[in-house]
């Protein structure tokens, strides 16, 4: 690897990516209303899929996830970093939590469809992405990385395949939001359509913004 501790697909090191966050976070500094924004990216099931498949498909799935992420990291301008086996960061700065939630579900999507193509059939992987914000969630890098850390469980727990925020005082939870009944059918419609909860809330509302949205 270079000096410099980037690889040939633009993807940093993780002390050189960890460095360079600490450069945009000091910068944004000097402008208070710059945000500084980071995804925080695992592959899930890799673990089974070089136990059952073998290391080279796993390899397969690395390697189309840097490459999906060095594209969009070079057309958004963004800083990319491998901090471990098979996860990597990405940091975007002057982007909102909501801009980055979107972005981070679009590039979910790419990066499974990169899956796709190079897995064979019977071989699946997927991408969960944890998004954390400064000023909303951390006020120092560390921070930043920790909140990124727990939104990314977040969207683990919910099953993988997904993109996950930290908890906030503006976010709403759905056990508080709707009923136990209405909760159990989706959790069976879920299960029955071979989906996420999340998903087809998202799909739901979709549904109701498109309705209203012509009024």
């Amino acid at each position: 690897m270079p000096r410099t501790g980037r690889s040939k697909a633009g993807c940093l090191s993780g002390p050189a990516f960890s460095g360079a966050l600490t450069a945009i976070w000091k910068e944004s500094r000097e402008r208070p209303e710059q945000q500084v924004t980071l995804l925080l990216l695992d592959i899930d099931n890799l673990h089974q899929l070089n136990t059952v498949h073998g290391r080279e498909a796993g390899d397969r799935a690395i390697n189309a996830a840097t490459g999906e992420l060095s594209r969009a990291a070079r057309r958004e301008g963004w800083t990319l970093g491998r901090i471990g086996g098979d996860e990597f960061a990405v940091v975007a700065p002057g982007l909102t939590v909501e801009a980055a939630f979107l972005r981070a579900d679009g590039l979910r999507r790419d990066i499974d469809a990169a899956f796709a193509k190079v897995l064979a059939r019977g071989q699946r992987c997927a991408v969960s992405i944890g998004v954390a914000n400064i000023p909303r969630d951390a006020k120092s890098p560390e921070e930043l990385m920790r909140k990124a850390d727990l939104a990314l469980y977040a969207a683990k727990e919910q099953g993988g395949d997904t993109v996950g925020l930290t908890p906030a005082e503006d976010m709403v939870l759905k056990s508080s939001y709707y009923s136990s009944a209405q909760l159990a059918r989706l959790k069976a419609l879920a299960e029955r359509k071979q989906s996420k909860e999340a998903v087809l809330l998202r799909e739901a509302l979709e549904d109701v913004l498109r309705k209203y949205d012509r009024d």
